[in-house]
This record gives structure tokens, C-alpha cells and sequence, in this order.
């Protein structure tokens, strides 16, 4: 592929053509294999979608790990949200990635064919709005989401608080990043050599939260934005860190992230929440990685106000999310992809998100192969 064919109009070829000839002698000069991930689902889409791999030295190994929060949530967690939208008198407002998802027995898809009032919504702010709208229906918006997301269901909390609303609620399933990368860091099955740090999360939270990867792990880390030449940007630096063996974590992305991130919306976020252990998938409980809704919100708790009934979880059989999300397996490898797991009727939620890794190989990669 040529180096013109990855670039959106937002790409300098001359410097795209610059940055992969450094990566070129870099990596030659380290001389090895290197495994960087990326832990960003925009990155993950844009990785696919401009065909980097296809251009980058043989020995440079692109791997996608977690960075697709509706994957990783869990298959109860999911099965939680389709318990609540089943609720009389509820309606479920949520973000589209997580319509197709599928539970142990049903979607909210299908729930919403069948009757169920479900809602897509682009913000919780939106879901509000549906309170507003409908003071006689009970509204729980699905929060699902990494710091990226959560200052602004945090901000909803408050005004819903402000405003007195009695019908609004949240199911909290907002996660945080980097007590996961600590768990793949010291991981042996993956062996990633360093990692593609996420340039959204980063707006918020800053660089400093990952400094444990150089100091605990020695690995490098860079924050990169998401055009093809950021892209390219963070892999150059991350293998000249290799090459230099002076792991650290460098911000590539400085137009959008600085090292202390945005203290408003960290501020928000504390206000209204508080860390948790929680559970991913592919992973199990990670301690610290969760947010959960603080005492003094707990009537806008929508488990509290509602306890569900939830039927016994189910994970889909055969199906290798887990080991996708992990960088253990690439999409490819697991048996049910482009058979029985497609897009149009997915298996895991990998090949649903818009952001999923399976997805993403799907769409772009495996056709660009000649594939499926």
C-alpha cells in the first residue's frame, strides 16, 4: 500500500513519508520483533481503517487491547442493563454501541421490538431530557464508559440533583484505564514491549496516571492523537525509546493533552463518584478500576432504587473476546469470526462496537486481505 493511500485530508504525506522512514531505521536498528497495543478504540478504528500495518516494518507488531469500553463490559453487567429496561414503568436510555450487545438471552434491540421503551441517546444530558419530557416514566441511563465520558454523566447527576428530578437514575458502568494496563503490563501472555496510550482518556486524566509503566514495568508509552501521521508520530517515539532504552511516557498529542489533564473534569468526576473494583471482560475484578456512585447521590442509583431481577449470566460459547481484548489472540484467530460472528449478527460485542477490534478487522482488514 502506498503511504498516500492512509492519509485523511488532515495528513501531511511529506511528513507521514518522513515519520515511516524513521520507523524504518529504527526499527532496524533495535533489530527485533516489538509488540506496541493500543489501548483506544478510536485508535483501533484508525489503525484499521488507514491500513497501517501494511506499511509499517515487518518486525513492528501492532496489537489492540481494551480500548473499547462497551466490549469490555461485562456479560452480567450487560445482562443487568436488559433487566432494567424489562422494568415496568422504566425507560432505558443508552448509547448505540450498546443496542446489539448481545446477553445471555436477548439484546436490547430485541427487547425494544418487543416493547420495551429503550432510548438511544448521544449524551446523558439527553437522557435528562427525557425525564423532563416524561415525568410520569422512570429513566435509567446506561452509564457505560471510560474518563473520557464519565465527567459528563457526572455533570448530569449534579444538575439532575439541581433540579429535583425524581424519575432519573444511572446505572454506573464507567471504568478507569490505568489500573487495567497494569494488569496487562505485568501479564506474561501478552508481552507487549510498549504501548499506544489513549489520546481521549489522556484529555482528561493527563499524562502522570501512567507513569507506573516505565517506573514498575519499564515500558514506554505514548499518547498519540488519531490521524494516520499522530499515529505514526507515537510509534516513531515509542521506538526510539526502545532503541535508546530510556522507557518513559511522552505526550504526541500535546494539542489536545497536557500532563495534568483537565482538573474541571477530574473534579466532576470526584465529586459525584468514587473508585471501586470492578468487573471486565477478559479480565475478571480489577481492583481501584471501577467508579461507583457516591453515598451522597445514592437516590440517583438506579440499582439501589430499583434492585432488578437478573437473570443467570450465560457467555457466549466459543466466542474469544476475552482473548482479543487481551492482545493474546488478533481477531482473525478466533474460530467464530466472519462465520458465525459477523456484524450484522455478532457474537461478542468485539464485532458490534463501532470502536471493537473485531469490528474493525472486519470492516477494513480482513477485506482488504482478500478475506471475508
Amino acid at each position: 500500500m502506498a503511504i498516500g493511500d492512509i492519509l485523511s485530508p488532515f495528513d501531511d504525506p511529506s511528513l507521514a513519508r518522513q515519520l515511516l522512514r524513521t520507523i524504518e531505521l529504527l526499527a532496524e536498528h533495535i533489530g527485533r520483533d516489538v509488540r506496541i497495543m493500543e489501548v483506544c478504540g478510536t485508535h483501533t478504528m484508525a489503525i484499521a481503517r488507514s491500513g497501517l500495518r501494511s506499511v509499517l516494518p515487518s518486525s513492528v507488531h501492532l496489537l489492540s487491547g481494551p480500548g473499547c469500553p462497551v466490549c469490555v463490559t461485562p456479560q452480567h453487567d450487560v445482562d443487568v442493563i436488559i433487566a432494567l429496561a424489562r422494568l415496568d414503568g422504566v425507560v432505558l436510555a443508552t448509547f448505540g454501541d450498546m443496542m446489539r450487545v448481545p446477553g445471555s438471552t436477548t439484546s436490547l434491540q430485541k427487547l425494544r421490538a418487543e416493547g420495551a421503551r429503550v432510548e438511544v441517546v448521544y449524551s446523558p444530558l439527553d437522557a435528562l431530557e427525557l425525564a423532563a419530557a416524561d415525568p410520569h416514566a422512570q429513566v435509567v441511563f446506561a452509564g457505560i464508559g471510560f474518563e473520557t465520558t464519565a465527567p459528563t454523566t457526572a455533570v448530569t447527576l449534579k444538575r439532575a440533583r439541581e433540579k429535583g428530578f425524581s424519575n432519573f437514575s444511572l446505572f454506573c458502568a464507567h471504568k478507569t484505564v490505568p489500573p487495567v494496563l497494569e494488569q496487562l503490563a505485568a501479564d506474561e501472555r501478552v508481552r507487549v514491549d510498549a504501548l499506544l496510550l489513549p489520546g481521549h482518556v489522556s484529555t482528561i486524566i493527563g499524562s502522570e496516571p501512567y507513569a507506573f509503566l516505565p517506573e514498575r514495568h519499564g515500558l514506554p508509552g505514548v499518547i498519540a492523537g488519531f490521524e494516520a501521521t499522530d499515529i505514526l508520530q507515537g510509534i516513531a517515539m515509542i521506538l526510539r525509546q526502545i532503541d535508546e532504552d530510556d522507557p518513559s511516557i511522552e505526550i504526541a498529542y500535546a494539542r489536545g493533552v497536557q500532563p495534568q489533564g483537565n482538573p474541571t473534569a477530574r473534579a466532576a468526576i470526584g465529586d459525584v463518584f468514587e473508585t471501586c473494583d470492578a468487573n471486565w471482560r477478559g479480565f475478571g475484578s480489577i481492583a481501584d478500576s471501577g467508579l461507583s456512585i457516591r453515598s451522597s447521590f445514592g437516590d440517583l442509583d438506579a440499582m439501589r432504587r430499583f434492585s432488578p431481577d437478573v437473570e443467570p449470566t450465560a457467555e457466549p460459547e466459543d466466542c474469544r473476546c476475552a482473548d482479543v481484548l487481551r492482545g493474546i489472540i488478533a481477531p482473525e484467530a478466533c474460530p467464530l469470526f466472519g462465520r458465525v460472528c459477523t456484524p450484522e449478527h455478532p457474537v461478542g460485542p468485539c464485532m458490534v462496537s463501532s470502536e471493537g477490534s473485531c469490528a474493525a478487522c472486519h470492516r477494513y482488514e480482513a477485506l482488504r486481505k482478500g478475506g471475508r
